[in-house]
C-alpha cells in the first residue's frame, strides 16, 4: 500500500494555497497526501524587520526541520524564501511551473504622487531589495516597514496613512486578492526565484522524490537555478538588494541582474542572452561580471552594514 504523503506548510492563506496546489496535483498522479501546519519565525515575529532578523530561512527553518526529524514528508516553499545551500540531508524534489514574477504597487487613492516630483510619498514594504529599487526611481519618497501575511499587509496599508504598498504579484493573484487599485512594476526587477513554489524532500527518499518527479518544470528550475547562483555568487543572502530575472525563449536564455545599495543611491546592472545549451554557470559568470564593474564595492559596503548593525 503506497504511503500517505504529510505535506508540511505555513498556515498563511498563500503557503496554503502553495501546499493544497501540492496536494491537487500529487492527486492527479493517484497519490495520496495530507496537509501538516508548522508555525515559522517570521510568521511569530511581525515586528523586526526583515533585515534585522537575517532573514535567510526564516519562512523556512521550521518546515525543514519539521522535515528533518520526520514529522512530514515534504515542505513546500515560496522558493525566494529558500536559502540558496539548502540544510545537509535536505533536496530539492520539483521546482513547480513559475507564476506571475513581478511586483505589484498596491495603492489607495490614485497614482498621481508617481509623477510629482518633489512629493513625499509614503510606501511600505518589508523588502530590501523593493525598498532599494524604489528609492533608486523615487529618492525623495519614505519607505515604512510592513510585514506579516499578505492579507494582514492590505488591511494595514488600509489603516495606516500611506500612500501605497508593494507586494509580489503571484502572492495576491494566487489567492484572488489583487485590488483594483493596483499596477504592475514592471521596472522592478524580482527576487531571484520569484513567483516560484519549491518542494523540498529528505535526500535519499526515492518514494517521494518519484512522486513529486512529474510536478517538476525543467525550464522553471533551469531559470530560478540561474537567479540563485547569481545571488549565492554575490552575497549569498535574501536581505541584500539584488534583483534576477531569467527567461527562457526560443531556445535561449535571457537574463537580467542587479545589485543596489541598501539606501537606493548606487545600481550596477548587467543583461545576458545565452543559448539554452549554454546557460550552464551563466549565473555565476553574470554575478562575477557584475563585481567587476562596481559591484564589490556595493557588495563590501552592504557587508559591513550587516557585520555592523550601528552603521546603518
Amino acid at each position: 500500500m503506497q504511503q500517505m504523503i504529510r505535506i508540511g506548510t505555513r498556515e498563511s492563506q498563500l503557503a496554503v494555497w502553495q501546499a493544497t496546489q501540492v496536494k491537487e496535483l500529487l492527486a492527479e498522479q493517484g497519490i495520496s497526501s495530507e496537509l501538516v501546519y508548522i508555525k515559522s519565525e517570521g510568521d511569530i515575529d511581525l515586528a523586526t524587520p526583515l533585515y534585522e532578523m537575517g532573514v535567510q530561512g526564516v519562512f523556512t527553518r521550521s518546515l525543514d526541520s519539521a522535515l528533518l526529524s520526520q514529522k512530514i514528508d515534504i515542505a513546500v516553499h515560496s522558493m525566494k524564501d529558500v536559502p540558496t545551500q539548502l540544510p545537509q540531508g535536505l533536496q530539492e524534489a520539483a521546482i513547480l511551473p513559475r507564476g506571475p514574477v513581478h511586483d505589484l504597487l498596491v495603492y489607495k487613492k490614485d497614482t498621481a504622487f508617481l509623477n510629482q516630483k518633489d512629493h513625499i510619498a509614503q510606501i511600505a514594504t518589508s523588502s530590501i531589495r523593493r525598498k532599494a529599487q524604489w528609492l533608486h526611481k523615487y529618492p525623495s519618497h519614505q519607505i515604512h516597514n510592513l510585514r506579516g501575511n499578505v492579507n494582514t499587509r492590505l488591511k494595514k496599508l488600509e489603516n495606516e496613512n500611506w500612500d501605497a504598498a508593494i507586494f509580489a504579484q503571484a502572492g495576491l493573484e494566487r489567492i484572488h486578492l489583487r485590488p483594483e487599485n493596483s499596477l504592475v512594476l514592471n521596472w522592478m526587477l524580482p527576487a531571484p526565484a520569484q513567483g516560484a513554489i519549491l518542494v523540498v524532500c529528505r535526500e535519499y527518499d526515492e518514494a517521494v522524490v518519484n512522486a513529486c518527479q512529474p510536478l517538476h518544470h525543467p525550464d522553471t528550475a533551469l531559470c530560478t537555478h540561474i537567479e540563485r547562483e547569481f545571488l549565492k555568487t554575490l552575497l549569498g543572502g535574501c536581505s541584500t538588494p539584488i534583483s534576477a530575472l531569467a527567461e527562457v525563449e526560443d531556445g535561449e536564455v535571457y537574463f537580467s541582474g542587479q545589485l543596489l545599495s541598501i539606501d537606493g543611491a548606487q545600481k550596477v546592472e548587467i543583461e545576458k542572452i545565452l543559448p539554452l545549451e549554454m546557460a550552464n554557470g551563466l549565473g555565476r559568470a553574470a554575478a562575477e561580471e557584475l563585481l567587476e564593474k562596481g559591484g564589490k564595492e556595493i557588495a563590501d559596503s552592504i557587508r559591513e552594514i550587516t557585520n555592523n548593525p550601528a552603521a546603518k
